[in-house]
């Protein structure tokens, strides 16, 4: 049994694929990792499974799956899921973007209790080098999208990880085009994730694989994940919706307090309708703050986070920030655009839930790191 497997799906690396074999290696040796090298190719048509042929002449540990059908990196990587000789896996890309030094230490954090270890290009530490526009523009889009579901996670298509065989074993897997890490959160049986920065290095040799339909096939990932959840609510991807729905919940609450409290003291107690209005506001808002810190995102109060009063604070700002949103998508769609005032306000209700829910899930109620 090996301490760990790396997975490294490929095709046509030829010109990688001598290299990152000797560097992994490397790092097995000079950590005294038994570790095992598993190349998953998709029957590339250059001399990429050749050269691994050689080399397993003098590594025994290094192991080929050459597959013909059903072509794709992240169908090669659960295929080196179901092949690997260890209960640790670890997934790098072959043209040497990814960094095999950080394998003891990915290896280390897994042993330390963690389900999943990502190497983050988003988190502070890490980064990108030598990546066209284009690229760049791509991956953050994907990676908007993935934190929709994975709020928690800086970098959830990232292809660099280390996963416990646990995590993966049962999980219906799914896989398509090149984020296989999403398919892995979104199904895969885990509950502490550990992020490591580091720098994404653009191939140097080599053709990069993306295309237009790898973002279509993202698009869908992610809408599979999302409905996966609706019928598997013990996956992470659920407690998310729980607590939108339930910040949504909150939100309607708000609206009969805030109109409770306005008819009171303006009908009643004869306030005028400034300071019964901004007192109402103020009440609302506070409901909400402690239905929300309560209820909505009490499975936060497990961990390190900021002081209540911090948590108010923040949660006033946003929601003033929700305010001015509204207002004025209300005032443009109404004035400039055409649109009947009250489908308006609809939309810049909207919009404006949107803006809460997302700045107070990633600032208010925000986990330590």
């Amino acid at each position: 049994m090996y301490d760990l497997t790396v997975i490294i799906p490929t095709f046509k690396e030829e010109s990688n694929i001598g290299t990152i074999i000797e560097s992994v290696d490397a790092v097995f040796s000079r950590n005294s990792i038994t570790g095992e090298i598993l190349i998953v190719d998709d029957n590339s048509p250059d001399r990429t499974i050749e050269q691994v042929r050689e080399l397993q002449k003098t590594k025994p540990h290094l192991s080929l799956v050459v597959r013909t059908d059903d072509p794709g990196l992240s169908q090669s990587v659960v295929e080196g899921f179901r092949r690997a000789r260890s209960d640790i896996f670890l997934v790098m890309d072959a043209d040497l973007s990814h960094p095999p030094a950080l394998l003891p230490v990915m290896l280390a954090e897994i042993r330390a209790g963690n389900d999943l270890v990502i190497g983050s290009r988003y988190m502070e530490g890490g980064g990108i080098k030598k990546w066209p526009l284009k690229r760049r523009i791509i991956s953050m889009g994907a990676t908007f999208l993935g934190r929709l579901l994975f709020p928690e996670i800086h970098d959830p298509v990232s292809g660099f990880f280390a996963v416990k065989r646990s995590v993966v074993e049962h999980a219906p897997l799914r896989p398509r085009g090149y984020k296989i890490l999403l398919e892995v959160l979104g199904k895969g049986t885990w509950q502490k994730a550990k992020e490591i920065p580091f720098e994404f290095v653009d191939r140097a040799t080599g053709s990069s694989k993306l295309g237009g339909r790898t973002i279509i096939e993202y698009a869908e990932q992610v809408i599979d994940n999302a409905r996966f959840s609706w019928n598997h609510h013990e996956c992470i991807v659920w407690q998310e919706w729980v607590k939108l729905f339930r910040f949504g919940a909150v939100g309607l609450s708000g609206i009969i307090v805030n109109e409770g409290v306005l008819i009171y003291l303006k009908g009643y107690v004869q306030f005028s309708l400034p300071v019964a209005s901004i007192i109402a506001i103020e009440l609302s808002i506070m409901s909400n703050f402690i239905l929300n810190d309560t209820w909505t995102f009490k499975t936060e109060q497990q961990h390190a986070m900021p002081h209540w009063w911090q948590r108010l604070l923040s949660f006033q700002v946003v929601s003033i920030g929700g305010a001015a949103i509204n207002f004025i998508i209300l005032n443009a769609l109404a004035a400039f655009a055409g649109i009947d005032y009250r489908i308006a306000n609809l939309l810049g209700i909207l919009v404006a839930f949107a803006w809460n829910f997302w700045v107070n899930r990633r600032v208010t109620w925000k986990k330590s790191e």
